[in-house]
């Protein structure tokens, strides 16, 4: 509950009018996604370097990642280590219920002595019992949860591997996103787009260590970035 409480509260990094100016030190302009002196329309304010504009929330937030449906906020430079953690810890929330289920089904079977048990058919043979349609008829509730809890935590980590392979690489889901689609939506065309994948995959990394210390503590003033 910190963790979400923190991801639906915590300023992700808005750009005002008073803090423009020490936003645009934090990262240089890498001339391919991010333009020097590029105006945002709405706000009207020059968008620094990892800034964009979130629709939702009509504001311009400082390395913005994206804009969570799950807890109604941006997420950006000042809270992306409390989404990453939020997404680990329902992760682990949602493996502990699964075992948890599977240990009851399992205590039950034990007790039942399922293991062993079988039925006599139709020709008068015996056959054993298909525990897991078994376990499905009598327990078709538990049985669900188990499967959904299971989907659910393949999916939350596979998310949260993905944010946290961003987070290594000290790339955003945006930026991410970008690349991908080899489009730029507020920048200006120009000749340096067709660079390798490679340079812009790695211009504002700084190392893997240096990348998390980042995502934990984010930098606040203008710091060379080591390439």
């Amino acid at each position: 509950m910190y963790f979400f409480s923190q991801c639906c509260t915590k300023d992700p990094g808005t750009i005002t009018k008073l803090n423009n100016e020490v936003f645009l030190g934090v990262y240089p302009y890498d001339q391919v996604m991010f333009y020097q002196g590029v105006l945002c329309p709405t706000c009207v304010l020059v968008k620094p370097a990892r800034s964009k504009h979130c629709r939702v929330c009509n504001v311009c937030v400082h390395r913005f990642d994206h804009h969570c449906v799950w807890v109604n906020n941006c997420i950006g430079a000042f809270n992306t280590k409390y989404f990453l953690l939020y997404l680990m810890t329902l992760s682990a929330m949602a493996a502990d219920i699964a075992v948890l289920t599977i240990g009851l089904l399992l205590h039950l079977v034990l007790q039942s002595n399922l293991m062993s048990a079988a039925y006599v058919d139709e020709e008068g043979h015996q056959q054993p019992v298909g525990l897991f349609f078994y376990l499905f008829l009598t327990f078709p509730r538990i049985v669900f949860m188990l499967g959904f809890l299971m989907f659910l935590f393949l999916l939350l980590l596979g998310y949260s591997f993905f944010h946290l392979y961003l987070a290594v690489t000290n790339q955003t889901a945006n930026e991410w996103y970008k690349r991908k689609s080899h489009g730029c939506q507020h920048c200006n065309p120009s000749p340096l787009q067709q660079q390798s994948h490679t340079s812009l995959h790695n211009f504002y990394s700084r190392g893997t260590f240096r990348n998390l210390k980042e995502i934990l503590k984010p930098i606040t003033k203008n710091e060379k970035k080591g390439r």
